[in-house]
């Protein structure tokens, strides 16, 4: 590779950091092709981008980047995937779910939205966490419940305010 397709690769690898919001670092060296291959398919149809890098190709974009990603630098060893998706857990719910199958791949660290997780150590944690439709679907829910214990209330009393009167009473005692 000449040193003019490094920095093309480089810029490249830099305007994706940029723009995608969770990034996740893995280690998948010792998965043979057919698993390899499983993993792609996989994080295909979740949404995830994957693709192996260069450390050194990866430290430069993340110096040339806009975010700050200096608590991800001493994982830069051995063999990395870097994992790119919208959502901040489907990443970690993919690698829970394939090493079911397998002991790979390891999580080495993640840059979810400016926060960064260092170790396999966080992967039950970054499960957890809940995607921003998750978040909405989750107040909107609560929004609602209100407004449905109103309209549950005057469709049971029959529509009249002596029987909402009534319900009301009868849920509050």
């Amino acid at each position: 590779m000449t040193r003019e397709d490094k920095l093309t690769q480089i810029e490249e690898l830099t305007a994706v950091l940029n723009i995608t919001p969770t990034i996740y670092l893995a280690d998948i060296e010792s998965l043979d092709a057919v698993s390899t291959s499983n993993l792609r398919r996989a994080s295909f149809g979740k949404g995830i981008k994957v693709a192996v890098v260069k450390n050194t190709v990866l430290k430069r974009a993340m110096d040339a980047s806009e975010k700050n990603f200096d608590g991800l630098y001493d994982v830069l060893k051995g063999n990395t995937s870097i994992m790119l998706s919208e959502a901040g857990n489907a990443p970690a719910k993919l690698i829970k779910e394939f090493r079911k199958k397998s002991k790979k791949p390891v999580l080495k660290g993640a840059w979810i939205e400016e926060s960064v997780y260092v170790g396999d150590e966080n992967l039950d944690m970054l499960t957890a966490i809940k995607s921003k439709e998750e978040l909405i679907g989750d107040v909107i829910t609560l929004l609602q419940s209100p407004a449905k214990n109103v309209i549950s209330a005057l469709q049971s009393a029959g529509g009249n305010i002596a029987g909402l009167l009534k319900t009301l009473e009868e849920r509050n005692a």
